[in-house]
């Protein structure tokens, strides 16, 4: 897949281009790729936004995927070519129409595919009608009832991963560089991987989970250590059979179930114990479809 920042690093073809912000590229998001790929003849392409737009208007937005993860998942839906538009203000003053012609026609997009009630352009005056109106051949794809990265943010916090990867169509992640932590998990007999995870990104609720991580199941805690008296929150993974060398990687870390909040135990052996419990039920659990 080809990735570029301005327009004219394209190579000239014919495109169908789907447009959006595509945090977390959910079902909806899917939908809206489909009516890109599904349109004979033309090179399927995606115009989207680094930072998200609304975190360039002051809104708190805690991202599901970072911009690498979100180019990988475009990759893997079929998308052939990204134009990753940085949203400054010199965009965000641009007119609807200005739009149109110094981005969209200079990708060749002929036709563009959005979701229903896509807005874009100064003061979001433009919209898929608009489009319409200039000669494009629009693909307005209609909302999936319930399935917003908004909402998907709402059950993350809550820790529900279960709906998340419903409305996902896969298990929700957190990614990070793997760094050095205090060792406790390897004095303890489970050593983990330790998350550096990137600012901005949206971190689910504190507990113990079931996963997986460079292809090992892992148990995962999200949380403060509250045996040890911690308090910052920290993201550790223990990927299960995996004798590997993990610092300084990227790691990706699926998030499967739930398994239980954190806890303060009353001894190290208790601990010890419900680990080794966490680590069982991580081996019995299934990916959620």
């Amino acid at each position: 897949m080809t990735v570029v920042r301005r327009p004219e690093e394209l190579e000239p073809a014919r495109r169908a281009v789907a447009i959006g912000t595509f945090d977390g590229v959910h079902r909806g998001h899917r939908r809206v790729l489909e009516a890109a790929t599904a349109a004979a003849g033309l090179r399927p392409a995606v115009v989207t936004f680094d930072p998200h737009p609304r975190s360039f208007f002051g809104a708190d937005v805690e991202l599901l995927t970072t911009i690498e993860r979100r180019l990988e998942l475009l990759a893997d839906a079929g998308i052939e070519d990204v134009l990753v538009l940085h949203f400054d203000s010199e965009l965000a003053e641009l007119s609807a129409e200005a739009f149109a012609d110094t981005i969209l026609r200079r990708t060749g997009a002929e036709v563009v595919a959005a979701g229903d009630g896509f807005r874009f352009g100064r003061g979001r005056a433009g919209d898929l009608g608009l489009l319409a109106t200039l000669g494009f051949d629009v693909r307005r794809v209609p909302l999936v009832e319930n399935v917003s990265s908004s909402h998907i943010r709402a059950l993350l916090a809550a820790g529900d991963v279960g709906a998340a990867a419903r409305l996902l169509g896969r298990p929700p992640e957190v990614e990070g560089t793997v760094v050095h932590g205090d060792h406790r998990g390897a004095a303890l007999g489970f050593p983990t991987a330790n998350l550096d995870v990137p600012a901005g990104l949206l971190v689910p609720a504190l507990g113990i989970y079931a996963g997986e991580a460079d292809g090992h199941r892992a148990a995962v805690s999200i949380g403060t250590n509250p045996h040890y008296g911690g308090g910052e929150r920290r993201v550790e993974a223990f990927l299960l059979d995996c004798d590997c060398d993990l610092y300084g990687r990227r790691l990706v870390v699926e998030l499967w179930e739930k398994l239980r909040d954190e806890a303060a135990f009353a001894s190290e052996s208790d601990l010890v114990e419900a680990i080794a419990d966490d680590v069982r039920r991580t081996r019995e659990a299934r990916r959620p479809a």
